[in-house]
């Protein structure tokens, strides 16, 4: 017995070892990949943001010979509205998040369950709305009969309006791939829609609702063409257009240093917000890509 388990023994070691050498092959790949994708552009964000607008200008990746960390980032928040542009991005995502990923949640399990014929109609026409770009013109006109042109307020409602349809079409066929059997026994027990959407349905679509927050973050978050056309004054803009304002106020074209220092500045709540919640997205996504 002990001379068939030797046999055994080495080529589970053998096999131990190949997946091992793949393993490190892959990782090895993808650190290759990622270095010129994603480690130089970082590099040389940071990097020019410690420069002078004179050095920064050339857009090279060696360090500063004179170093302006003080000066670039002080200026970004004395003169560069940084406080007033959080403050509104804030108003505008954390809203837009909620607000989507519930009504398209709501709306994905109402899909998902009809057989309606007009009801699938309805859903093909929201899905549509992925590929359609807003219509600006309409938008203005119906803000402005509301009395919601260039406030904070009517460019969060737009921003829900124009990103709920890629959030019910994800979610929809998440849903579909679910039981029908736990929805049936909670309503068979006396449980109400709503009671059955939060204590059954909602901790199931936790890993989809992941997978959209992270997409409605990126995308609401770095909007810049539509809140330049719908944010009106200093006061309502967000980081990008406070950004854009501020990094296109030099005499003689862009002052690239403070242009990379705002992005840093922008970028950074994202960064914490994914270092504190870095576990829970990934589960979300490998949870996601197993149920799918």
């Amino acid at each position: 017995m002990s001379a068939l388990a030797i046999p055994k023994t080495s080529s589970r070691l053998s096999v131990d070892r190949r997946a091992r050498g793949l393993a490190l092959l892959k990782y090895g790949l993808l650190t290759l990949f990622a270095v010129p994708w994603v480690g130089v552009p970082l590099w040389m964000l940071l990097v020019n943001s410690f420069k002078p607008v004179g050095e920064a200008s050339q857009l090279s990746l060696a360090l500063p010979k004179q170093w302006a960390i003080a000066e670039n980032y002080t200026a970004v928040f004395v003169t560069g509205n940084y406080l007033t542009g959080l403050r509104n991005s804030l108003l505008v995502a954390v809203p837009t998040i909620l607000v989507v990923l519930f009504l398209g949640s709501l709306a994905s399990w109402a899909y998902a369950r009809s057989t309606s014929k007009v009801t699938q109609v309805f859903f093909y026409m929201t899905a549509l709305s992925i590929l359609l770009p807003p219509a600006i013109i309409p938008t203005i006109y119906v803000l402005s009969s509301l009395h919601l042109d260039g406030s904070i307020l009517g460019y969060a409602l737009m921003q829900m309006g124009t990103r709920i349809g890629g959030v019910i079409f994800l979610t929809t066929g998440f849903v579909r791939g679910l039981p029908v059997d736990l929805e049936e026994a909670a309503s068979i027990d006396g449980a109400s829609r709503l009671r059955i959407y939060f204590s059954v349905l909602l901790p199931l679509l936790r890993p989809i609702l992941f997978v959209g927050a992270v997409l409605l973050v990126i995308s609401v978050w770095n909007d810049f063409f539509f809140g330049l056309l719908l944010l009106r004054g200093g006061d309502n803009a967000t980081l990008p257009l406070t950004m854009y304002s501020f990094a296109s106020s030099g005499e003689h074209g862009l002052n690239w240093n403070l242009v990379f220092a705002h992005v840093v500045m922008t970028s950074l709540p994202l960064v914490i917000a994914y270092l504190f919640a870095q576990r829970q997205v990934l589960a979300g996504l490998t949870e996601g890509s197993l149920k799918g």
